[in-house]
């Protein structure tokens, strides 16, 4: 399992790469103090750099190149991380990835195979290549490598603020949260650790509400980046998030879009709705807000014409379901 001393090694591989980014408060209402880690400033803008960094230098030697499945961000951070260390990266996504994300993976100079419709059907894809060509996987969330980058934000918010009491982390496959966790829990052992992902298609939520991992139907969201499923052989995140996060909650489609406009007309902030979850819990109240809360900005990647749609009030159509437009304010 990853324990702190693994974290502090990631901060010593990252520096100065992908590390110490701004942390700023919201300007936006929730009843306390929101402190907002900028991932977004990160240089592919968002936080998946921290483990595609930390991963691909524990590479074996003479490694020909790497593969990885992803909902957008993680495969931008491998494909960053290879090109700087001048390796050939294989990134599998779903039709479910947006263009915008499928575009910024390939200006990276990343090979991009589309497969199926959901993250497992890209996961497959990406096992199946790892064995033909030869390339080293680079799992996006459940790998002790990419967890210990993540927990990295841990370290740098605490260092930042230590009166933080709260921390309202985005959860998908547990990657971040269990980094994160592992980090808060060792610093501060009482302070309170949330999950927050959206009501359609978490499957972690759903995974730790039945005892076990679990698949759920993959389907269109504003939070993209927090789709996909964990694995039925889920060897980390799953008992990581299960041991260490004091609660899970899930926000609505409507409340994202709502978090969304907020963050961009209170705060100027442009983030995908992966970002905003912890904002959009707490302007919905669905947490008892505390004095010193904090969440993860954890992408700035959205596809661009949904997000105007977004922030000028216009309806969303998201597969089967359609978000009624409201304007701000």
């Amino acid at each position: 399992m990853v324990v702190l001393a693994d974290i502090l090694s990631a901060a010593k591989t990252i520096r100065g790469v992908a590390d110490a980014t701004p942390m700023v408060p919201s300007a936006t209402d929730v009843g306390g103090t929101l402190w907002l880690k900028l991932e977004t400033c990160q240089p592919i803008g968002a936080f998946k750099l921290r483990g595609a960094v930390n991963a691909l230098a524990h590479l074996p030697e003479g490694a020909a190149g790497v593969v990885c499945c992803s909902t957008g961000n993680h495969g931008r951070g491998v494909a960053w991380a290879a090109r700087e260390r001048g390796l050939r990266a294989v990134v599998c996504i779903s039709a479910l990835v947006p263009e915008a994300k499928v575009a910024g993976i390939r200006a990276l100079g990343a090979e991009v195979h589309v497969a199926g419709r959901s993250q497992d059907d890209a996961q497959r894809e990406a096992d199946r290549r790892a064995r033909a060509e030869g390339l080293v996987a680079i799992p996006p969330f459940d790998d002790p490598h990419v967890i210990a980058g993540q927990g990295t934000i841990a370290l740098e918010m605490l260092a930042q603020r230590p009166e933080i009491d709260t921390l309202l982390i985005p959860l998908s496959g547990g990657g971040l949260a269990a980094g994160m966790a592992v980090a808060a829990r060792a610093i501060r052992p009482e302070i309170r650790l949330l999950g927050i992902t959206m009501e359609r298609g978490a499957a972690m939520a759903a995974s730790l509400a039945a005892g076990h991992p679990v698949a759920v139907e993959e389907v269109a969201s504003l939070a993209d980046s927090l789709g996909g499923g964990i694995g039925r052989e889920n060897r980390h995140t799953f008992a990581l998030c299960r041991d260490l996060l004091d609660a899970v909650v899930c926000v609505s489609e409507d409340e994202i879009y709502r978090a969304m406009q907020a963050l961009y007309h209170e705060d100027r902030l442009v983030a995908e709705g992966a970002a905003v979850v912890g904002l959009a819990a707490l302007m919905a109240g669905k947490l008892a807000p505390s004095p010193a809360m904090a969440t993860v900005l954890t992408g700035r990647n959205p596809d661009m014409a949904q997000f105007t749609r977004v922030i000028s009030g216009g309806d969303v159509v998201l597969g089967a379901v359609t978000v009624k437009g409201v304007r701000h304010g």
